[in-house]
């Protein structure tokens, strides 16, 4: 993504960025001289934007929208409805589509729909970016790629790499063969249902706490937890949560989404049952 915004983004540029969002995208904007342009969303909307939310965030200086799907940090999914509605709204204009998939074999409850696959008009202006760190747990082995048909592009982004990073290192490039040739599905499936579970128990211990909320994720493997009734002040509540705890969790302003923490579930059930229950138990001495 760093690469892809250095080669497309002039200063003053404007990229549309629903939020909440990965605590990344906008700084990779600034560091490239754009000005994002933050779109807000929440539990009715299920953390994701409406078509008419997007025209009207549309400007001249718009050059790209990002989207997240499944997002980190909510767990939401577009439907193919959904994206077909976005994608109408950007026929006509040379808006490039950031798609940030990185979640991709990680859903549960609803149905993966890559944004590209959308329309003829939807492949040639996204660019999709995925990666090993999550399907495959590769996280410190930093394998990410993308894919678009704009060969100016790729070379563009070729060109930036071959002066900074220059590649991925051998010993990681082999490995990461094995993920993409499908040799660990049977494995990356265990997961996925493991992650399914997790997240419905977790949902269910959460919203039975009085003063918290949750919606249920549909892929990812994280929570954004509803703080607001009873503090919506994420960073001092994650604060004194660690605190008086020892229960780590992400303040909601972070992601652009004041009054939230994201929950991860990416841990044992044990883990998980314990740290929401230290988290009831804060909570109750805040209404107390």
């Amino acid at each position: 993504m760093f690469n892809l915004f250095q080669a497309v983004i002039n200063e003053g540029d404007e990229v549309i960025i629903p939020a909440p969002y990965w605590v990344t995208y906008p700084e990779l904007v600034k560091y490239a001289g754009g000005i994002p342009v933050i779109i807000e969303t929440d539990e009715k909307s299920g953390f994701k934007i409406t078509d008419d939310q997007l025209k009207a965030a549309i400007t001249p200086k718009t050059k790209m929208i990002v989207l997240t799907s499944p997002s980190n940090p909510t767990g939401s999914v577009y439907s193919k409805v959904e994206l077909e509605s976005l994608a109408a709204v950007l026929e006509g204009t040379d808006i490039l589509v950031a798609s940030d998939e990185m979640y991709e074999k990680l859903v549960f409850g609803a149905d993966f729909v890559a944004a590209a696959s959308i329309s003829e008009d939807m492949y040639q202006r996204c660019v999709t970016i995925n990666g090993l760190s999550k399907s495959v747990a590769m996280t410190g082995w930093r394998f990410g790629y993308l894919a678009t048909p704009n060969k100016e592009l790729i070379k563009a982004m070729n060109s930036l790499q071959s002066q900074s990073t220059s590649n991925i290192n051998s010993i990681t490039q082999k490995a990461a063969l094995v993920a993409l040739e499908g040799k660990v599905d049977e494995e990356i499936e265990q997961m996925r249902r493991a992650f399914e579970g997790r997240a419905a128990e977790a949902v269910k211990l959460f919203n039975e706490i009085d003063g918290l909320s949750v919606l249920r994720p549909q892929g990812a493997f994280y929570l954004f937890v509803n703080t607001k009734d009873i503090s919506n002040d994420s960073i001092t509540f994650c604060k004194e949560l660690l605190q008086a705890t020892g229960v780590a969790v992400v303040p909601g302003i972070g992601f652009g989404a004041e009054g939230y923490f994201r929950f991860s579930f990416a841990t044992d059930i044990t883990t998980i049952r314990e740290g929401i229950r230290r988290i009831e138990k804060f909570v109750k001495s805040k209404q107390s």
